[in-house]
């Protein structure tokens, strides 16, 4: 059996390449949207990808299902549990005509790439269609009632269990946060009948969203989280177990909302990656549209083009983009060089940003009619508590639960281009977060939209060893 994982650290998100050695055929699990990837690396190992499976509809990238199924004509395999709601609406409407070649499973069923099986189980909880595979390789010496290992999807990571509150928070179906907390509860009694020394292959590591405390080892196995995993664990204690599911869950970024939709509904089919014109600085400051600077902040805040925002290509500046760039607007970038350009194209087309008009190097800015940024050492940001000044902290709930700035006002970066009316205008604002590189990503937004905003370097840490004020 061929087995790869796929890891990108920017999601957090894990995809598998799968194949049989002795049929040369493939499938992918949950993958991201550049598909390319998948297909070159199938081919330097002379595999084919005949299939793609999903073990749910995800909410915090576009899936690249759609995208294989229409590249090699793979053949799909979504889940059918779960209720009409949450259904694949789009393996129906093949963009040639007719349908893609697929299989709605349900419960118990399974289906077969080469030699090895996949059973899919029915794992609601994270989500009500949820499905596990687990993976036997009948043609590597195991016996055929024995699996090698699961593919768990959000149901379970290293070290927790996927959160069931996401539907209510960002879609706003009420109820169906304790609903799947009963639903996870039941799934976890299947779990805990695998064997012990079965692999777990998760969709998410330390960083998603979809989970509190993930773990940052990519995989684990049944045994070893039946020990460790104290989420999982206290699954016989309904108190305990909803306190461990229910409290301190990071703030989901607002465009899960649209993900479940369009993942629902059929993303856009792109047929390789965009190739966006290159123009001078000049031109993009005339265009309509957004403009996204992703060079580094130190670079963007000497000078940059006006109603820019600032991402540079730190971890989770996929979410950030996401969260604050509309997918039907035309993108223009300003990058620091060719290969920054296509890492960013790639991350942006994972979160459905395909809009991508044109770029401009560097180089190609003009010397003059470029905006600045301000920027202040965590020593003025004690005068400015001192002064009852306008503080905003972009960190989660969770972190400022553990200790404030007195009189700041709390709204996590993800949130932010969703509740400007919070933050008054016509003062200046100093931003913080841990270290100062959200608040950076948060300055910048709060300025494209006629804040004035100043950046706290090194952010709470730099506060807090400089002796500020703690509440």
């Amino acid at each position: 059996m061929f087995f790869r994982a796929l890891y990108d650290d920017d999601l957090a998100q894990m995809s598998y390449l799968i194949g049989c050695q002795a049929t040369g055929e493939a499938v992918v699990i949950d993958p991201l949207r550049d598909v390319d990837r998948y297909i070159d690396l199938a081919g330097k190992d002379q595999l084919s990808v005949v299939a793609v499976a999903e073990t749910h509809i995800h909410a915090d990238f576009v899936s690249g299902a759609r995208e294989l199924a229409e590249r090699v004509g793979a053949k799909v395999y979504v889940s059918g549990e779960g209720g009409a709601e949450w259904q694949s609406r789009w393996i129906g409407r093949r963009a040639s005509g007719g349908s893609y070649q697929h299989e709605i499973l349900q419960d118990g069923e399974h289906f077969s790439v080469g030699r090895i099986r996949f059973h899919a189980v029915h794992t609601p909880g994270h989500t009500p269609e949820h499905m596990s595979f687990v993976v036997i390789d009948a043609g590597g010496g195991a016996r055929e009632d024995e699996p090698i290992g699961v593919l768990t999807g959000d149901f379970v990571f290293v070290g927790e269990l996927g959160r069931p509150d996401l539907l209510e928070k960002c879609v706003g179906v009420a109820g169906t946060a304790r609903a799947g907390l009963a639903d996870l509860r039941r799934s976890v009694q299947w779990f805990r009948l695998l064997p012990q020394f079965a692999q777990v292959w998760p969709a998410h590591g330390a960083g998603s969203p979809c989970g509190k405390e993930l773990g940052a080892i990519p995989q684990s196995t049944v045994g070893y989280e039946m020990r460790y995993n104290a989420t999982l664990k206290s699954a016989d204690d309904a108190s305990a177990f909803e306190h461990n599911i229910l409290d301190d869950q990071p703030e989901p970024p607002p465009y899960f909302a649209r993900m479940k939709e369009v993942n629902r509904d059929g993303p856009a089919v792109l047929g390789g990656l965009p190739s966006p014109m290159r123009v001078s600085g000049t031109e993009i400051m005339r265009a309509a549209g957004q403009i996204l600077d992703i060079r580094p902040w130190e670079s963007y805040i000497a000078g940059h083009l006006p109603r820019s925002l600032s991402l540079p290509l730190h971890r989770t500046f996929t979410i950030a983009a996401a969260s604050y760039l509309d997918p039907a607007t035309p993108l223009h970038l300003v990058v620091e060089n060719e290969r920054d350009r296509q890492e960013a194209i790639r991350r942006l087309i994972r979160v459905g940003l395909d809009n991508i008009r044109s770029f401009s190097l560097a180089s190609d800015l003009p010397s003059e009619g470029l905006s600045v940024t301000g920027e202040v050492p965590a020593e003025h940001l004690i005068r400015v508590v001192e002064q009852r000044g306008r503080v905003l902290d972009v960190r989660r709930a969770n972190e400022v639960s553990r200790g404030a700035i007195p009189g700041a006002i709390h709204i996590p970066h993800v949130q932010l281009a969703d509740r400007l009316e919070e933050v008054p205008k016509g003062e200046t604002i100093y931003v913080t977060c841990r270290t100062g590189k959200r608040s950076a990503r948060a300055v910048s937004l709060l300025e494209k939209h006629g804040y004035k905003a100043v950046n706290v370097a090194g952010g709470w840490e730099a506060y807090r060893a400089a002796g500020g004020r703690i509440e």
